[in-house]
């Protein structure tokens, strides 16, 4: 057999070939490619997992081939989301059962995503009627290697940003936290309030003097170092807002799906509670999004207020994706909490407002964020629109603090996970590893008085 017939094939055969090509290399991933350029999570395990499928399921009829085509498209796309926001796909998934609680219309982003996605499906049933089921042995050896140089592409093409996506904590991590690092709990002697402040998406600028130099850069005033000693610095952080929760307030790296069931008496805010401190938790958002509503309580909380709550004490709307109570307006409510207290309280404040996409309009505040930074606003809008939010907190934060019937407090701020930006240009400003913190530890009163 000559060389030349050992590689030619049926014209039937060939168009086989390049039909299931173009369904399960170019559809299935196209989409995902062109965010190879400005930045994107890892995929390659799930270029596998479809290619492979399509060899599979090539023999069968096109209604199963088309359902196993959304089934991988749709895992594909849910692990590129878990990838953005640092959780893994059984945090995800189960996290779908809150998607009802969002208002993903508040971003074109997740728009566009959705109409592309509904397409490709689209485009897919049509393809999927013709026949794909190629034979010959070289031709599926050639579709296998497809498969591995495209993934082999892809883990090329995000070599840069290693360790910004995905980031679980491996076996036997060290743990460290912004409590522990600054021993937030030993000053708890029944004197003073304590305060942790968690700030959704306060990263750790990186190479960025501009952000770096607006970073708590309120906090550097006169009546702030009359009354408190500042200092600052970061600490490492795994997955998503949760698990920076369980991670500051129970010590361990984890997350809260054991929590929902079972009490743990070992987290600050039961612990506190032993000491004789009341304990109470606000958040912007609902109290029922992951469950927080259920495990609160669990962890030692005895008073939590969510949107409802807070929207009933006269706390304004604030939009987007995560809509709920204006952050800014949450420091004067904490403040006439402790005024009002009758023992000393621990409380803990999630912020929500600064979760991406960051919309303009939507009573953000944050339409002219060029008062906040020009260069920041000519490069990097959606950075800017966020530091406008963290700015606003922080000005009513301080005006709070600093007021002279101001209880005795400490207060901790610290920020959950780095902000989950898609794209390479706005994620590369931050430190992928780490989360900065602020701890405004109160002077005595011979010391804030002088």
């Amino acid at each position: 057999m000559t060389m030349e017939r050992r590689f030619s094939f049926p014209k039937d055969e060939l168009s086989r070939f390049f039909n299931w090509i173009f369904v399960w290399i170019i559809l299935a991933n196209a989409g995902f490619m062109a965010m190879w350029f400005v930045g994107a999570p890892p995929r390659y395990l799930e270029i596998g997992i479809i290619g492979f499928t399509g060899l599979i399921v090539k023999r069968f009829a096109p209604w199963f081939q088309w359902i196993a085509f959304v089934a991988v498209l749709s895992y594909s796309m849910l692990s590129f989301v878990g990838g953005l926001f640092n959780l893994n796909i059984y945090s995800l998934i189960y996290s779908l059962q809150f998607f009802a609680e969002l208002k993903p219309d508040s971003s074109m982003e997740y728009i566009i995503v959705a109409v592309l996605a509904v397409v490709t499906m689209i485009v897919a049933f049509w393809l999927l009627r013709r026949d794909s089921n190629f034979s010959h042995s070289l031709l599926i050896l050639i579709a296998g290697g497809l498969i591995m140089g495209l993934a082999a592409t892809d883990f090329a093409m995000g070599q840069g940003m290693r360790g910004h996506y995905k980031r679980s904590a491996p076996a036997g991590a060290l743990f460290e936290s912004a409590t522990g690092q600054t021993e937030f709990a030993a000053r708890a002697d029944g004197k003073r309030h304590l305060i942790l402040v968690m700030v959704e998406s306060l990263g750790v600028p990186k190479d960025n003097p501009i952000m770096a130099d607006k970073l708590f850069a309120y906090y550097n005033n006169s009546a702030i170092k009359r009354r408190y000693d500042v200092s600052q610095g970061t600490s490492l952080y795994y997955n998503s807002t949760t698990a920076g929760e369980v991670r500051e307030m129970c010590g361990r790296w984890g997350d809260y799906y054991e929590l929902v069931e079972q009490r743990d008496d070992g987290c600050l805010p039961a612990q506190l509670a032993k000491q004789g401190y009341a304990t109470h938790a606000m958040h912007s958002f609902q109290g029922g999004f992951f469950k927080r509503n259920q495990w609160y309580p669990n962890i030692g909380f005895e008073k939590q207020e969510f949107w409802k709550d807070l929207q009933k004490q006269g706390i304004e709307w604030c939009g987007g994706v995560f809509a709920g109570a204006c952050d800014r307006q949450i420091p004067k409510l904490l403040a006439e909490n402790l005024k009002q207290a009758k023992q000393p309280t621990f409380m803990y404040w999630l912020t929500l407002n600064a979760h991406l996409p960051v919309p303009t309009g939507l009573n953000l505040n944050v339409d002219n964020c060029e008062k906040v930074s020009p260069e920041l606003a000519k490069n990097f809008p959606m950075i800017c629109r966020q530091f406008s939010l963290f700015d606003d907190i922080d000005k009513a934060l301080i005006k709070e603090i600093t007021a002279s019937d101001f209880p005795e407090a400490d207060i901790l701020i610290v920020g959950d996970h780095m902000p989950p930006y898609y794209d390479r240009h706005h994620r590369s400003q931050f430190d992928p590893e780490r989360v900065p913190w602020l701890y405004l530890k109160h002077k005595d009163a011979s010391a804030s008085e002088s």
